[in-house]
């Protein structure tokens, strides 16, 4: 029979895990997926919020296990969080969030449950997954070189005179194509497992090989690549549009994947065996996508206005620069269960093809605030989570 006390800690947790979903939702997986879109003027801000909740809750259903594990298990080493360990790790990051919503201040939730988990980790005993650090600095450090400078160099050669633009796109959307093919979904592999799409097509035609898979991938993509040229060659501008909409919408579902496990990461020490409330991953998922979509339906749409008007001002080409490396990043994140701030993805993109028109729509002063802030939110996280969960553990 479970403990009144554990019951008692794990409403607060899961309240609390309800809240980072919605601040997520309502935030960076919420808002900035279709912000380039709503920037270049092919979706309004209401429907960019409404189907960015959709496809957010899909996201976080068929690909969030991996993130969620990753931030519910592998962020310290030696210890497992203790039921008020986890809960005070969601309060606090959920509290600096709040803090964050209510005065302004851009406090990055990837940087603040990771501080938060790490710090409380470590002052119960825990020593440093120093390799899972290395894969999260890496690519959080890799994350506005990377990302924007791909979104440059897309953006730069859709603006080349000398480059036809109806080879172009329907090239870039090849590209896609392929990353598309090979992520892993829940639903296409077996019990407990994932896999892709080339991998299964593959293996259908009954050439699971790796030659069979790379086949496979191609012709995907010369297919995805054949239909966007015809789009293209009926009204370039509609075409233009349909390419760009499709892109919000596998950023969007991509965010979903790697932000869910934010929210109820820290939830999962508290729905193991070691409890004795056992719950299924894909339950949990299904609850934090709920709260995804919600946030995603009340808090999104001002949200996305604001990031398509401060960052810079977005035509269809670097809106499209701008989604490319977004998905693909994502994607990377979601792959290696890496958490990762889907702010720094989208944002470092957008600037990164804003500075192919010169860089004059971008505001250098927000870039050097929101960098301090992820840096800020980190180190606060971190502290703060050591010191209270120090003073609970001598208190009580």
């Amino acid at each position: 029979m479970v403990e009144a006390t554990l019951l008692a800690t794990l409403a607060v947790a899961t309240l609390a895990s309800l809240f980072m979903a919605w601040a997520i939702g309502a935030g960076s997986s919420g808002s900035t997926p279709f912000a380039p879109a709503v920037g270049a003027n092919a979706i309004s801000v209401l429907r960019a919020g409404f189907l960015v909740g959709i496809l957010g809750f899909a996201g976080a259903t068929l690909q969030g296990a991996n993130v969620s594990e990753a931030v519910g298990q592998e962020l310290i080493g030696g210890v497992t969080l203790s039921p008020a360990g986890a809960t005070l790790a969601l309060l606090l990051a959920a509290g600096l969030v709040a803090f964050g919503v209510f005065t302004g201040y851009p406090i990055a939730t990837a940087f603040t449950v990771t501080g938060a988990v790490v710090g409380i980790g470590l002052a119960a005993g825990g020593v440093p997954a120093w390799a899972k650090y290395q894969e999260i600095v890496a690519l959080w450090v890799a994350t506005p070189f990377v990302g924007g400078g791909i979104a440059y160099g897309v953006a730069k050669t859709l603006r080349d005179q000398r480059v036809p633009e109806r080879l172009a796109v329907p090239a870039l959307a090849g590209l896609v194509a392929i990353v598309l093919a090979n992520v892993n979904f829940v639903l296409l592999g077996g019990p407990g497992e994932q896999s892709s799409i080339a991998v299964e097509a593959a293996a259908t035609l009954g050439a699971s090989s790796l030659a069979g898979r790379v086949g496979v991938s191609v012709a995907f993509a010369l297919a995805v690549a054949a239909l966007l040229y015809r789009d293209l060659r009926v009204d370039g501008a509609a075409g233009q549009r349909h390419f760009l909409l499709a892109l919000g919408g596998l950023v969007a579902f991509s965010a979903g994947g790697s932000q869910v496990g934010l929210a109820i990461g820290p939830l999962l020490p508290l729905l193991g065996p070691e409890t004795g409330v056992e719950v299924p991953i894909s339950t949990v998922l299904v609850f934090g996508g709920l709260g995804l979509l919600a946030g995603s339906w009340t808090g999104a749409p001002r949200m996305i206005k604001a990031i398509a008007q401060d960052y810079s001002s977005l035509g269809p080409r670097r809106s499209i620069a701008a989604l490319i490396p977004s998905f693909a990043i994502a994607q990377i994140a979601v792959f290696f269960g890496i958490p990762v701030s889907f702010n720094e993805i989208i944002v470092s993109a957008i600037i990164g093809s804003g500075y192919a028109a010169g860089g004059g729509a971008v505001s250098g002063e927000k870039m050097a605030k929101t960098v301090l802030a992820w840096i800020g939110s980190l180190a606060l996280a971190l502290g703060l989570g050591y010191g209270l969960f120090t003073v609970w553990t001598v208190v009580v």
